[in-house]
């Protein structure tokens, strides 16, 4: 059960996971429907410090739906790893 995700993405962290679903305004069971997963799935996952222990499968599917509903995972680039809001395209 690895939780390195492929194409150079960091797992995601807890935080980040609890930061992008209060930008959306999503609870832990619209994500969980969003990404094909169960809530408790998703709820252990956002009380863990760090990485999370998802599988790489998870982490994607959790990863793709947050995405497509508009949010940007940023790097830690030095600052630490967080998440924002795409800005609407014109």
């Amino acid at each position: 059960m690895g939780n390195v995700v492929n194409r150079g993405s960091p797992p995601l962290l807890g935080a980040q996971i609890r930061a992008a679903r209060a930008l959306l305004r999503w609870s832990a069971e619209e994500l969980a429907l969003a990404s094909a997963l169960g809530a408790n799935t998703v709820r252990r996952a956002e009380v863990t410090e760090g990485s999370t222990s998802l599988t790489t499968a998870n982490d994607r599917a959790i990863r793709r739906a947050l995405e497509a509903a508009g949010v940007e995972f940023i790097d830690e680039n030095g600052g630490g790893a967080g998440v924002r809001l795409r800005k609407p395209s014109r």
